[in-house]
């Protein structure tokens, strides 16, 4: 049986969701990516002046990073109730129409996974965000006709981890839009500063905070994942009691390294080091040698060492960089300049 990634940033079957006691209930609670909240205020504070809904919302980034979270936080503000639903559960048309007639006034819609929707719910959607209609066709054939049915006027919040997979119209339909970044290490020592006294987990050493913020990857997500995980070795091996050298024992028990590398992060490091010398190599090479799905790679190994300045795509493959050599072992790192291929 595979063993789930302790360090992506995907949802996982066990981790309990957040409750309301550790999802901030407002957007000055909300740690982090200061411009969307102060561009959120704005919106918010002019809708609510003006009796209306807030513009449509498309928020994009990597998984993890507070998308849904927001979404009730904007419902909370605006005093509304938030729907929340995916782009695969929506694979009819009937799917949508029984969501937004159940609306009221003012309703939060948010669809995560926006650019998984199928076609032909998409096309239920832009008359529903421009409008606030829908139109449906009843019967077939010789006694085939359409109904309108007028919708309360709502907002939409979609959400992607791939933003370039969106089509043109329906990106060009949303009032807003935004691509949440990776959080900074203080930021994550704040957001686990807070979890851990809404949880009741004696995490006051700021070493420790550090520690396990450091190994988050910028990803909140994972870093609550990972106080959960010290805090079950502390009270299993500590009586409860937590200190940054319980904490680095615990997470190297969960094969988290001082910069969150986790196996399967060093063991692409190690192929494309002891086997390609450092690269370029083909990503279907690398997959080749690992066993492992191409797409895996790029969608879950791939990101965080680009973003840690560990690997580089170049025309001629992947290839490391001089940290990536450090980081893998080699001796020295390999000749020849890296190109972007961007």
């Amino acid at each position: 049986m595979t063993r789930e990634r302790l360090v992506s940033a995907e949802s996982l079957p066990e981790d309990p969701q957040p409750t309301p006691g550790v999802r901030p209930q407002c957007l000055n609670d909300f740690v982090g990516q200061s411009s969307l909240r102060e561009r959120l205020q704005i919106a918010l504070a002019a809708a609510s002046r003006r009796g209306d809904p807030m513009e449509h919302l498309l928020l994009h980034g990597p998984p993890g990073l507070g998308k849904t979270t927001l979404a009730h936080i904007i419902a909370e503000e605006m005093g509304t109730r938030a729907y929340v639903t995916s782009g695969p559960a929506l694979s009819k048309g009937a799917d949508l129409v029984g969501t937004l007639t159940r609306m009221q006034a003012g309703d939060i819609l948010f669809i995560d996974e926006i650019h998984r929707l199928p076609a032909a719910v998409e096309e239920y959607i832009y008359p529903a965000m421009e409008d606030f209609k829908i139109d449906f066709t009843l019967d077939s054939g010789m006694h085939a006709r359409v109904v309108t049915y007028r919708l309360k006027p709502f907002t939409l919040i979609g959400a992607t981890t791939r933003a370039g997979l969106l089509t043109a119209a329906l990106r060009s339909r949303f009032g807003i839009s935004h691509r949440l970044e990776f959080y900074a290490e203080a930021e994550l020592a704040e957001i686990l500063d807070r979890a851990a006294r809404r949880l009741n987990i004696p995490l006051d050493c700021p070493e420790t905070r550090s520690l396990i913020a450091s190994r988050s990857r910028g990803t909140p997500r994972i870093c609550l994942r990972l106080l959960r995980r010290v805090r079950d070795y502390a009270e299993v091996e500590a009586d409860g009691v937590l200190t940054a050298t319980l904490a680095a024992h615990a997470l190297a028990l969960e094969g988290v390294d001082e910069m969150g590398l986790d196996a399967a992060d060093r063991a692409y490091l190690g192929v494309l080091a002891k086997v390609y010398g450092g690269g370029p190599a083909g990503l279907e090479a690398i997959a080749a040698t690992l066993g492992e799905d191409p797409g895996t790679l790029e969608d879950m190994i791939e990101p965080f060492l680009l973003q840690a300045g560990l690997l580089a795509r170049t025309r001629q493959g992947r290839q490391l960089t001089d940290q990536g050599v450090v980081t893998a072992g080699l001796p020295t790192p390999p000749p020849g300049p890296l190109f972007d291929d961007r």
